[in-house]
């Protein structure tokens, strides 16, 4: 037997258990005993037994400009291919125990490498993000290579889902490539991101904080609206990945797979005509409506945490994935502020972007006001809502469920700005604005002048209720398509979706518009 070809299976077994090794066996504790998975077993529990397929296991960086670093096989990060319920992804996932994760030279070409084939081929790309950062050791070589990284990930946008998973830290430069992606997780108390950490926060401020607290799980789901999914553990944030990826096509020259979960598409539901209160002031859940609409009831929140005064997500109508906007009255009476036209926004455009279509479920009494809102750029907020919905071009249905006043009515998906199909319940209020606002603006004299001003006021509104607020007056100038029974909503929006299947929009020719962002 040929001796030299024994010696050289023998070095490629070496080396690729070199590689596989990573940091070796003591920091993989570490990672264990902090509550962290390795790199590769997070690979292993995202993919399909069996699937995964490795790129660059034996790439080799070159250490530091100063000598005094040497280079690991493989660079701190496993880049490969491999399915997600038989769907094919590709995925990189970032090695804490090497050199922490450090990004370098090698291990961003290993990254820029999957990201390149992943737009080849039009499948997604997942990156479990754990690193101290830039190797600083390589000096700007590592800044070139995170900038190879961003211009990547804003050639990839709009053409392959992008999914970047939080699972160590995350700081500096590294974290403008997640936050260029769709979709951002994070896993609660064991990952964070800031652009500058706690102790330059320190040292310019003279404010203490904790990672946490600076750029937590928390603070990125609830208050910064980074984050769009967060969970207690590595398991169960890659369980949310596989789920996610469940309702996306794999680019955006495909549809959304379909998943029959045996749910009639002419199922009523009753109860949905007693889900508005006849008081038009009292507070109801939207997620009522939502989940006896969807398909199995099942429903994936999109940024649960943030701007709750808006809902977005995932679900299913007669197999198909679709889109969903809805006001919730229960938090802020539903009003679109700021956060909420930023939030929805962004999840409109995702969509618009893979062929998703959108169905929009109205109740918003209109902006909210104040000089906080206005100073904040409500308007130019508000501003990106409406560009939005209007740019998009896949099947958008409305149904109007409560109040649809002024301006906030027209940003929501209406008929005015070009929405497909829109429906109203019985329930619906459409008007300039509320009857209380309204009536003390059209008979200001005459209350003043009432000896009962209350009196009058109270029968003004109803009046102004019965004309205008209601949808009534909308169905007869063919600004609603039609007034409809609660019960029958889901049966109505999956027969319109599937009407609109075919639908073929294309807007003027031009390089892009210019959102106001």
């Amino acid at each position: 037997m040929d001796t030299q070809y024994n010696r050289t299976l023998e070095t490629l077994e070496k080396l690729r258990a070199e590689s596989i090794a990573g940091g070796g066996e003591t920091k993989r504790d570490v990672q264990h005993r902090i509550g962290k998975l390795t790199a590769r077993e997070r690979i292993d529990l995202l993919l399909d037994d069996g699937s995964f397929e490795e790129f660059d296991v034996l790439k080799l960086g070159r250490g530091g400009a100063l000598g005094d670093v040497k280079g690991y096989l493989g660079d701190g990060v496993i880049t490969g291919h491999g399915t997600i319920d038989g769907r094919e992804v590709f995925v990189f996932s970032q090695d804490f125990t090497v050199a922490g994760g450090s990004l370098g030279e090698a291990h961003a070409q290993k990254i820029c490498k999957v990201m390149d084939m992943a737009v080849k081929v039009g499948n997604p790309i997942i990156g479990l993000n754990d690193s101290g950062g830039a190797r600083i050791q390589e000096g700007v070589d590592a800044l070139a290579a995170y900038g190879e990284i961003f211009h990547r990930n804003v050639r990839a946008s709009g053409v392959v889902p992008q999914l970047s998973c939080i699972m160590g830290p995350c700081a500096g430069g590294a974290v403008y490539s997640p936050s260029i992606t769709d979709f951002v997780f994070m896993v609660q108390q064991s990952s964070y991101m800031f652009v500058t950490g706690p102790s330059v926060v320190k040292t310019v401020t003279h404010q203490e904080i904790t990672s946490e607290d600076l750029g937590g799980a928390q603070v990125h789901s609830n208050v910064s609206g980074v984050a769009h999914f967060t969970a207690p553990n590595d398991v169960l944030c890659l369980r949310e990945i596989r789920r996610l990826i469940s309702y996306l096509p794999s680019n955006n020259r495909q549809r959304a797979p379909i998943l029959d979960l045996r749910d009639p598409p002419d199922r009523i539901d009753p109860a949905l005509d007693f889900l508005i209160p006849d008081n038009p002031n009292q507070t109801y859940d939207m997620n009522v409506l939502i989940y006896s609409i969807l398909d199995g009831a099942e429903f994936m929140e999109v940024q649960a945490g943030f701007a709750r005064n808006i809902i977005c997500g995932f679900g299913r109508m007669g197999g198909q994935t679709i889109g969903l906007v809805a006001n919730q009255p229960a938090v802020l009476a539903g009003v679109l502020d700021s956060n909420a036209s930023f939030k929805a926004g962004r999840f409109v455009r995702f969509c618009d972007a893979f062929n998703i279509p959108l169905i929009a479920l109205v109740d918003v009494p209109g902006f909210m006001p104040g000089p906080d809102q206005e100073h904040g750029g409500i308007i130019r907020h508000g501003a990106k809502l409406l560009y939005a919905f209007t740019e998009a071009t896949v099947p958008r249905i409305s149904v109007i469920v409560r109040k649809a006043y002024g301006g906030a009515y027209l940003v929501m998906n209406s008929k005015h700005i070009h929405c497909d199909v829109n429906y109203a319940w019985p329930t619906a209020e459409i008007a300039v604005m509320g009857p209380k606002g309204a009536v003390e603006v059209i008979y200001r004299k005459e209350i003043q002048a009432a000896q009962d001003p209350e009196t009058v006021l109270n029968e003004k509104m109803t009046q102004y209720r019965q004309t205008f607020a209601n949808p009534f007056l909308a169905a007869q100038r063919g600004y609603v398509d039609d007034v409809i029974f609660p019960r029958d909503t889901r049966h109505r929006l999956i027969r319109t979706l599937q009407v609109l299947d075919g639908k073929e929009g294309k807007g003027p020719s031009r390089k892009h518009g210019n959102i106001p962002l």
